[in-house]
């Protein structure tokens, strides 16, 4: 416990422990610009921030800014550089060199210029015009985090020395004698505002708090033993942040308190935890309770469901797709797949729908593309998965709307649409090469002469591979009698399909059941 005490004090500086109502203010601070109602929005902003500022001033031109800054002193500055002249810059320039401000630039030029000018004093920020209140709030938790950083190096180098042994513990085997914390980690949807979340939490006035730690997708907080509170704070750093970015978050807490179980695993449990966000979303806090046990799901298409899919695609079922999706993925309860099968599962659909896509040769419109990439994407990298779903949908809608739109048959390929319409009919025992030229609206003699070209086979054997592939998956997967199965895969006379299976596959179907090949 002595290595908690030797940095109390450094940990309290940075955390909000002192001060008034137990927050630490963060120095006065001087907003000046030239349009009153971008001052007046500013300092609105801030106020509305979690940042327990002591002192706003605002100045509408420079010499009312010298004037404030020389009385005032403050400590931090958020100066609109459009309004230094040249013969003022000088003098501005020394002053910002004496007294050193934690300095935030705004302009209406977005030059080098002024770029230039922002890296030459040295400034935390320059923000160009009009603001963006992200940008500004960011801006602001960076400020307040810098200046905090300024006014004790020495109590900020033994606190980061505390932070460092327990960095360590997170990914290390080993165990902080006496040290018991709470962990809280809070993960946002878009990760293009993790470091605003970074600074947003490292101000806010939590209590109990030890340590905030940046990781890579997530931002842990260690919590007092004591803390009896962890939950309530969150929730409402939560709101707050919402209130302030508009950012969806989520948040695990782990407050199981055990001497015996080291830093590294409660990491690693909280971790798995926020793994639960993929099917319940964001905007919770999730409170781990036990080890999360993912169920084992098979992640490829069979070749009913094959078929399914290209039924529905062939025939443009919108309805049948989305109910098909939403009752696959979207009506889950635990025990949950694992994720990563269900993301592989995802990218078998996927397949198909590339498949119809080349049917009309849509892939060779960048537009199509793009959006393929997009889902691609989506399926592999999204947090949440109703989202994903969503984004399918609305994919294979677009999908649909550019295949209506396209009125020449010379951009669809009747071989892709004629292999497809047999894949969804190879089971119907009266199916016919006529009946396929007919559907891509092709003479069955031309028909065929495409088919071997591209396939290297005629019809008869493509249509026959296709049934002896659905014929050992039923061997092997089902109890079906042979005679069942045959009528399954378009065979009326069962001793007709036993003889071509021998013929294709080498044994017979009660042979091939019998001993399970491995490699077929």
């Amino acid at each position: 416990m002595d290595s908690l005490l030797q940095h109390r004090g450094a940990r309290e500086l940075i955390y909000g422990k002192v001060g008034v109502e137990g927050k630490t203010m963060v120095g006065k601070w001087l907003i000046a610009d030239r349009d009153l109602n971008e001052r007046e929005g500013l300092k609105w902003l801030l106020k509305s921030s979690s940042i327990p500022v002591e002192n706003i001033f605002l100045a509408g031109d420079f010499q009312e800014f010298i004037m404030l800054f020389e009385q005032k002193v403050p400590d931090v500055v958020l100066l609109e550089l459009d309004m230094i002249n040249k013969d003022d810059w000088i003098s501005f320039r020394n002053l910002v060199h004496i007294f050193s401000p934690v300095l935030v630039l705004t302009s209406a030029e977005a030059t080098f210029e002024k770029a230039r000018l922002a890296i030459d004093l040295q400034a935390l920020d320059l923000i160009i015009k009009p603001f963006s209140t992200t940008k500004v709030k960011t801006a602001y938790q960076k400020a307040a985090q810098k200046l905090q950083a300024k006014v004790d190096p020495f109590e900020m180098t033994r606190a980061n020395t505390f932070k460092d042994e327990i960095y360590e513990a997170f990914f290390l085997k080993q165990s902080l004698k006496d040290e018991n914390f709470q962990l809280a980690a809070f993960q946002i949807q878009n990760e293009e505002a993790f470091s605003a979340l970074h600074s947003f939490l490292s101000d806010y006035p939590f209590k109990g708090l030890q340590a905030v730690f940046p990781l890579s997708d997530l931002i842990l907080m260690l919590f007092s033993e004591t803390c009896q509170t962890m939950k309530e704070q969150c929730l409402k750093a939560m709101g707050r942040w919402e209130e302030e970015f508009s950012e969806p978050l989520a948040i695990a807490l782990h407050a199981e308190l055990s001497p015996n179980v080291p830093l590294k695993q409660k990491y690693q449990q909280i971790q798995q935890t926020l793994e639960l966000t993929y099917y319940k979303g964001y905007r919770q806090v999730l409170e781990f309770e036990a080890v999360v046990s993912w169920e084992h799901i098979d992640p490829f298409l069979t070749p009913p469901e094959q078929r399914t899919w290209i039924n529905m695609l062939t025939n443009f079922e919108n309805n049948n797709i989305k109910n098909w999706l939403y009752e696959e993925f979207l009506h889950l309860s635990a025990p949950y797949p694992d994720p990563g099968l269900v993301r592989i599962r995802l990218t078998s659909i996927l397949a198909q729908i590339r498949r119809f896509m080349k049917t009309y040769h849509l892939e060779l419109m960048p537009v199509f593309e793009r959006e393929y990439r997009t889902i691609f994407d989506s399926i592999l990298y999204d947090r949440v998965l109703y989202r994903t779903v969503q984004n399918l949908i609305l994919f294979i809608q677009k999908i649909f709307t550019g295949v209506k739109n396209s009125t020449s048959s010379l951009k669809q390929d009747p071989i892709e649409r004629g292999l497809a319409y047999m894949e969804a009919h190879f089971t119907k025992n009266e199916l016919k090469l006529d009946d396929v030229a007919h559907y891509v609206e092709r003479n069955p003699a031309y028909f065929s002469h495409l088919l071997l070209t591209k396939t290297g086979s005629s019809f008869t054997n493509v249509l026959t591979n296709m049934r002896m592939k659905e014929a050992k998956r039923l061997l092997l997967e089902s109890s079906k009698p042979i005679r069942e199965i045959a009528i399954l895969v378009g065979y009326q006379d069962a001793n007709y399909f036993s003889r071509i299976f021998k013929d294709r596959i080498g044994m017979s179907p009660r042979e091939f059941r019998k001993y399970k090949p491995t490699d077929e």
